[in-house]
Parts: C-alpha cells; sequence; structure tokens
C-alpha cells in the first residue's frame, strides 16, 4: 500500500478491508499498516487520521502493542518497536535470500560505486529487501522494506519477464500511472520491454521513476528454475548506462543465483528435483534460454 493511497483517504486495511476491525490482531494490524517509509513517527491524531479508529481504541491498542515491543512511544508520537524488526529478520526472505545475495551486492557495489538494491515481488510492487548506498546517498529512492510499481521499474521488469501470464497480468491490470514523462504506461510497451529481458540478461529502467535516475536490473534464480528475486544498479543516469552496466550486473546475478540454490534446504520438498528437471525440459523444447548459466 502506497504512501498515496493512504493520504487520498481511508486507506484499505488488508483483513479489515471490507469492514471495521473485529478482533485486536485486526486492530493491531490496521496501526501497523498506518506507518510507512513517508510516516515512520506518528502522533495519535495521525493514527486516528490515517486508520479511521476511534481515537479511545488506538490509544488501548498502541497502550498493548507497546508493552509487546510492537510499539515504541518516546515522546508524543507512536513509531514501530525494536520487536517487530527482531521478528522480521527471521523471515526466509531475509534470513536466507539476503545472506546468500549479499556478498554479490557488496561486490556489485564496489565495482560499480553506485547504488545496489535487492528487491522481490510481492502482488504488483516489488518489495526492496536489502539496498547498499555507500557515500553516494539517493534520497529519492525507497528503503528498505519500501513498495516500487513493478510495472515501471527495472527490478520489477526482471522478476515479470519469467513469470506466469496471470502474474503479469495482475501487474498491469491496474492505471499504469506515469511517475515521470518517460514511465511506459502502455500494456503493449511494456510487454515488448519484458520480451527483450531474457535475451540481454538484464532488464532497463531508463528514468521512470525518478528523472535523472536509472536502472539496470537482472533475476535471481531459485533450486526450482523460478525467479524468486532481483538485483539492481540505480544511480545518476549519466553514470548508469544498460551496455556498461549491464553486464556486470548479469554476472552479479548469475552468481547470486548459484549461491542461492546451493544452499542446503533440508525442509524442501523431495520432488523438487524432478519439478526442476521437469522445467529445464521443458525450456529445452520451447527455446527458452536458461538465465542461470549466464
Amino acid at each position: 500500500m502506497s504512501p498515496t493511497q493512504r493520504d487520498t483517504g481511508r486507506a484499505e486495511r488488508g483483513p479489515a478491508a471490507d469492514g471495521p476491525p473485529e478482533g485486536g490482531l485486526d486492530r493491531a494490524a490496521v496501526i501497523l499498516g498506518a506507518f510507512d517509509a513517508a510516516h515512520r513517527e506518528l502522533s495519535l491524531a495521525a493514527l486516528v487520521t490515517r486508520t479511521g479508529l476511534p481515537r479511545s481504541t488506538i490509544h488501548r491498542t498502541a497502550t498493548r502493542m507497546i508493552q509487546l515491543g510492537w510499539l515504541e512511544k518516546p515522546a508524543d508520537r507512536y513509531r514501530i518497536g525494536n520487536r517487530l524488526f527482531e521478528i522480521a529478520s527471521l523471515a526466509p526472505i531475509r534470513l536466507e535470500l539476503r545472506e546468500a545475495v549479499l556478498p554479490f551486492l557488496q561486490d556489485l557495489h564496489q565495482a560499480t560505486k553506485i547504488t545496489v538494491q535487492l528487491g522481490v515481488l510481492d502482488g504488483t510492487q516489488v518489495l526492496v529487501v536489502e539496498k547498499i548506498t555507500g557515500h553516494r546517498a539517493m534520497p529519492m529512492l525507497d528503503q528498505v522494506g519500501g513498495m516500487i510499481p513493478a510495472y515501471c521499474s527495472a527490478l520489477g521488469r526482471a522478476i515479470l519477464a519469467y513469470a506466469e501470464q496471470p502474474v503479469i497480468d495482475a501487474a498491469l491490470a491496474g492505471p499504469l500511472t506515469a511517475r515521470t514523462p518517460r514511465t511506459l504506461t502502455s500494456r503493449v510497451a511494456i510487454v515488448r520491454e519484458l520480451a527483450t529481458v531474457p535475451e540481454r540478461g538484464w532488464a532497463v529502467d531508463r528514468e521512470e521513476g525518478n528523472i535523472g535516475v536509472s536502472c539496470v536490473a537482472a533475476p535471481i534464480f531459485g533450486p526450482l528454475g523460478d525467479v524468486v528475486a532481483a538485483l539492481s544498479v540505480t544511480g545518476p543516469s549519466q553514470l548508469v548506462r544498460a551496455d556498461r552496466i549491464g553486464p556486470a550486473v548479469r554476472m552479479a546475478s548469475a552468481a547470486a543465483s548459484r549461491a542461492y540454490t546451493s544452499r542446503p534446504r533440508p525442509l524442501l520438498s523431495p520432488g523438487w528435483a524432478s519439478a526442476r528437471a521437469a522445467r529445464s525440459t521443458a525450456d529445452e523444447r520451447s527455446g527458452t534460454p536458461d538465465m542461470r548459466s549466464r
């Protein structure tokens, strides 16, 4: 859910979107959903405005959340508590994927001296899982935990290029808003752009999210041959030239894919190997290039 959605009216509330939240967990979820990268600290009045919950309900629920460590209130504003950070760090997407890919993100940043990011598809948007900026800060980019539209971002296109058709349809179904004058807003144009990704090995965003900022991203494959994430280099357009940055991004993603797929997975279904073999056979018959070898 974007800040714009919240600020242009009462936002949808996840499990309580069809009506007022009935249980304590629903109310806590609504309160947590009021926070985002642009609203890291909120007063009680702001929580009332952004959630639509009664003031007394928020005060009572937030007090309990503070006791649980889900929220903090050092002064007159609420913020996310450290306990949630501790729990979030246990999520497989952060624990396994990040640990496997981080060394290659660091190598890529060291080689380019430009911001690198790791993202996963979350519905029709990309969730930023990791980001390395170094000394060249770019405040206009989303922070870790932020969301980027998949249709107009290199990270999103690198994933969508290998996604099943229903996933692509969902990502391109809603209003394709022009974030800049250069944003592709035609479904035909975006699909054409996606078709070029497997052949060259990377996706491109040419100032479609921010004027003066371009991005090159490449997919990260999982043990079943499906794309689980993408990594990118994002920076000033004069520095991020696809013909120069693209090969380095592709090599980093290929190395990250090998590292991620080779990690021990004791809980993985015994049938995963046959599923992967079936996927490879299907790719060979259809002539689809295996990006994991690039």
